[in-house]
């Protein structure tokens, strides 16, 4: 019986892996599908995002209830999974309980996993009901409607099963090895602090009944975090791996700054100084000239990868949403449903690759047929949503490179703008007063 359950192990095992691989490779083949971006400066500055966003969770303490059960829910999933690693070899082996022999080092992490797993129990619980019936505004709102709403409550659901499994098969697990029944021996008989409370549900069962129920709940839970670790690139909780990355890479500049387009310094310098090196073209692994790249984006090849993995780091959390002052006063606008959208479209040209090796031209770009113009124009520019953002991405340089490409390559600034703009370049300001008499206030004083 022990080498057909090894067998079955094995062969659920490697195609678990296989699948989890092969959608990590399509996810990383999509990111690339953006602009080269060399992203090398100020790592220790870098690694320090990553310590204190990514993996301390700074940002969330903004607000500290939610922020500690959060940190319950992400820091006691990944802790408890490392019991994972001897089920896994249980597996494997055909053994039970093959870490047991350390002794009290072994009694210690259970009971760890144990108070962790109930924590993370309860703060899923509350969460379910923050979302379905206290309803909180940003979790509820209309970005959501279908799938993601259905999303986030499959994978709460789910966290809460599979903790529940691994305290259930705990508790049966020690009254087998109370009762020195077969492999189950190899188990501490010392009751654990949380599935220890529950020998009273089971407790009155034949032995047969709890190993019937241990084991199922052992390979319900080996199943639950495989099917877990599959479902997670197809789900917005991939941000667990992603954040990582994008703490890392986030920019470190000013905030407020608006970076240059070099592409446009490169045309100035080409009708100013044409023969100077700098203005010189690129050119290909043949020596011909490449072609002119587009000023700003219109599709999601002419973002960098940098913002393709913004999208797929986005935890759809809404605060950047929720502190957006043009979706406070009800305009279009709604940085994360741009930064949903931009996933969106990332997947559609992924699944085209994947089906003719190639892109094809589907007719669809990123503006127009999944962010409009109205909502690219809503924007104010404040950097509230990237100040928001609890793992590093900014939807407003999505929106800066899409409306740049409004702007300049078709010339689609609303009136109010190209106003702006003309007397900028002929008076040096935003204001309609020639540079002579911009000062002549003070004398008037």
């Amino acid at each position: 019986m022990h080498i057909i359950s090894q067998f079955l192990f094995v062969v659920l095992f490697a195609v678990a892996i296989w699948q989890f691989t092969k959608k990590c490779r399509q996810i990383k083949r999509n990111i690339n599908l953006g602009r080269d971006k060399k992203i090398t400066d100020r790592k220790s500055e870098r690694i320090k995002n990553v310590l204190l966003l990514a993996l301390g969770q700074k940002k969330m303490f903004r607000n500290p209830l939610v922020a500690i059960l959060h940190l319950f829910v992400y820091g006691g999933f990944i802790i408890i999974n490392i019991e994972i690693l001897e089920i896994i070899l249980d597996g494997l082996l055909g053994y039970h309980r093959l870490f047991s022999g350390i002794g009290g080092l072994y009694i210690f992490l259970i009971n760890a996993f144990e108070v962790l797993a109930f924590l993370v129990l309860a703060s899923c619980a509350i969460f379910l009901v923050r979302r379905n019936i206290l309803k909180v505004k940003r979790l509820v709102s209309s970005d959501l409607n279908g799938w993601p709403h259905d999303d986030a409550n499959y994978i709460l659901i789910a966290e809460i099963t599979l903790m529940s499994l691994f305290l259930i098969m705990n508790s049966c697990d020690t009254i087998l090895a109370g009762r020195g029944v077969g492999e189950y021996v190899n188990t501490p008989t010392t009751h654990f602090l949380i599935s220890g409370v529950l020998h009273g549900l089971f407790n009155g069962l034949s032995s047969s009944a709890l190993i019937a129920i241990e084991r199922s709940c052992w390979w319900l839970h080996i199943i639950g975090i495989l099917a877990f670790m599959n479902y997670l690139p197809y789900s917005k909780h991939l941000h667990i791996i992603l954040a990582f990355p994008n703490a890392y890479y986030a920019s470190l500049e000013p905030k407020g700054e608006m970076p240059n387009m070099p592409d446009i310094q490169k045309e100035v310098l080409m009708a100013m100084e044409p023969d100077a090196p700098a203005a010189q073209p690129e050119l290909d692994q043949d020596g011909q000239p490449l072609p002119p790249q587009p000023f700003g984006a219109k599709d999601i090849f002419d973002l960098s990868w940098k913002n393709l993995m913004d999208a797929y780091s986005c935890t759809e959390c809404g605060r950047c949403t929720q502190a957006c002052p043009a979706a406070g006063t009800g305009k279009a606008l709604s940085p994360r449903l741009i930064m949903m959208k931009t996933r969106d479209r990332v997947e559609e040209v992924g699944k085209n690759i994947q089906k003719n090796k190639t892109f094809q031209q589907d007719g669809k770009s990123l503006m127009y047929d999944y962010i409009t113009v109205e909502e690219l124009n809503a924007c104010t520019t404040c950097n509230a949503c990237v100040e928001e953002c609890p793992v590093s991405i900014s939807p407003l340089d999505i929106i800066f490179q899409l409306r740049r490409f409004l702007v300049m390559e078709e010339s689609k600034a609303p009136q109010e703008w190209n106003s702006m703009f003309q007397n900028i370049e002929n008076n040096f300001a935003p204001w309609q007063f020639s540079p002579d008499d911009r000062d002549r206030w003070m004398q008037e004083a």
